[in-house]
């Protein structure tokens, strides 16, 4: 049981975590805001994001393995295969803020340019996408820990 304990707080931490710095991420992210600065910010920001993003699956894929109900039960749930399409399709969804970052600090410190306000606005619209999936896969969570 101190095992399972652990291995849901560490998932509620990583949840928590990714949280923050997708809101980090999505408040940095506007046009009127935009700097050399930000810019960076962001892309570690975005990186955090991702390793966060790692860490949550991991720590899940860890309760399946070695958590107290085990793989059989959990792909016997049908709101577990929800929450982990609504996990795939967020995490689909965040290559493109990525890579589209990733183009702005290059482009920062190759030319000195930075993005421009379309190019802000789409990302951050991206970015709030993923910021609106992720409370579903938490309720989502929540019927399904209520055996729903």
């Amino acid at each position: 049981m101190t095992l399972e304990a652990f291995l849901a707080s560490l998932h509620i931490v990583a949840i928590l975590t990714l949280v923050v710095f997708l809101s980090s991420e999505a408040a940095l992210c506007r046009a009127e805001w935009m700097s050399e600065a930000v810019v960076r910010r962001l892309a570690r920001l975005d990186m955090i994001y991702g390793i966060t993003a790692l860490v949550l699956l991991l720590t899940g894929i860890a309760r399946i393995v070695w958590g107290a109900k085990g793989l059989t039960w959990y792909v016997s749930q049908p709101l577990f295969h929800v929450k982990m399409t609504l996990f795939l399709v967020t995490a689909l969804i965040s290559l493109r803020p990525t890579f589209t970052i990733r183009r702005w600090l290059k482009t920062l410190n190759t030319t000195g340019a930075l993005p421009a306000e379309s190019a802000i606005r789409t990302a951050r619209q991206w970015i709030m996408v993923q910021a609106h999936i992720i409370p579903v896969i938490a309720v989502v969570a929540v019927y399904w820990a209520r055996g729903m």
